[in-house]
């Protein structure tokens, strides 16, 4: 029920509650009309800060689909394919390399031995044994990062026509921390993981990645960790 009061004139006055009233729907209309705007506004910005996240886990390793296992090493023959899928693309955006071409050859990775442990840059290796038939190839430690200024430039990696072989034409490099007689690929850090990459030059495998096994590929054995 509304109070009314007479004003001086005998007329007739609504209650101060009234403007209150009509205040507060105000401020509750626009309440709502606000709320609706800073939910859209915040799930625009959550899937933004998602989607970022989401790209730059995706991009920031290694290929992250098509990839061929055989052995410790996973052949990647459509990095370099006009059709790749986007994050092949991006991830090749990202590094700024150049994949070979489905007719140039093939890129073959590993981040872990023969075994299926993961690569450690305190641990030693031999990589060694048998490559699949290329005119030229190359062993090198991938994402080494930013060379220290302080520290002296080291091997990154050997070719086929440098590396040290036995009589019978395998050849064997150790990646270790530590000096080693041969053929020695150091480690790219004190610690943390590592990934090697194989590079085939003018290979017939790379139009049919099927036919490669475990032994056409080298072999990845640990020889021991520091402790």
């Amino acid at each position: 029920m509304k109070l009314t009061i007479p004003d001086a004139f005998g007329r007739v006055s609504m209650s101060a509650g009234a403007p209150r009233s009509r205040a507060v729907r105000f401020v509750r209309r626009l309440w709502r009309k606000t709320s609706i705007a800073g939910l859209a506004v915040y799930a625009l910005a959550l899937g933004a800060l998602l989607g970022l996240a989401s790209a730059d886990w995706a991009t920031s390793g290694g290929y992250p689909f098509g990839g061929v296992q055989v052995g410790a090493w996973t052949a990647w023959p459509r990095a370099g394919a006009a059709n790749a899928d986007p994050y092949t693309r991006a991830v090749n955006a990202r590094r700024g390399e150049i994949p070979l071409a489905v007719g140039e050859g093939l890129l073959l990775t590993a981040a872990v031995d023969d075994a299926g442990q993961a690569l450690d840059a305190t641990c030693t290796y031999r990589i060694g044994g048998a490559t699949p038939p290329a005119r030229a190839w190359t062993i090198t430690v991938a994402g080494r990062g930013p060379r220290d200024p302080g520290r002296a430039p080291l091997r990154e990696g050997f070719t086929s026509t440098e590396v040290l072989r036995a009589p019978d034409g395998w050849f064997s490099i150790v990646l270790a921390p530590d000096v080693q007689p041969g053929n020695w690929l150091p480690s790219p850090r004190a610690s943390g993981p590592v990934r090697l990459a194989l590079r085939l030059y003018d290979t017939p495998v790379a139009a049919s990645v099927g036919s490669l096994d475990r032994s056409s590929v080298p072999a990845v054995t640990r020889l021991g960790c520091a402790s």
